[in-house]
């Protein structure tokens, strides 16, 4: 099955921004595999929440986490997430715009925790052309270089 052979791959380099549009992967699982057909069940920031996976918190409330990404696109990369699983920015309803805020508020402390008084670049990836490969929203929070633009 094209998604298990390839999810763990694509995961990787969709979210840490390797993925590149001309690997030679069969067009129709890949069409699949980034389709609605996005898997079900705990997502790995669900298990890092219930602590079934591990992770060293940088940043920790009743509202949510932040941790280090394990493979960091720059020289400070951390992830903020909320603790209610909202899978993707369009699926946030109304009564979510509290929480929303207080993810970039909580992106901001955390990045002058890090030291990046210079600038940094928070990125929401949603959807198949956003990249998202984890439908559980997430604030990714890069810095502590000259980032380049445009993005991707």
């Amino acid at each position: 099955h094209f998604y298990k052979r390839f999810s763990d791959r694509m995961l990787a380099k969709c979210l840490l921004g390797n993925w590149k549009t001309s690997m030679k992967l069969p067009v129709m699982g890949t069409v699949r595999l980034m389709s609605a057909d996005r898997p079900t069940g705990p997502t790995i920031f669900d298990k890092i929440l219930d602590g079934s996976i591990p992770a060293q918190f940088i940043h920790q409330d009743d509202k949510c986490v932040a941790f280090n990404d394990v493979a960091p696109q720059a020289p400070v990369h951390f992830l903020v997430i909320p603790r209610k699983r909202i899978p993707m920015i369009e699926e946030a309803e109304d009564q979510d715009s509290e929480l929303l805020g207080h993810l970039l508020v909580t992106a901001k402390a955390v990045a002058k925790e890090q030291g990046l008084d210079k600038g940094y670049r928070v990125v929401i990836n949603n959807g198949v052309e956003g990249c998202q490969s984890v439908y559980h929203l997430h604030v990714h929070v890069l810095g502590g270089r000259q980032l380049s633009w445009p993005p991707g």
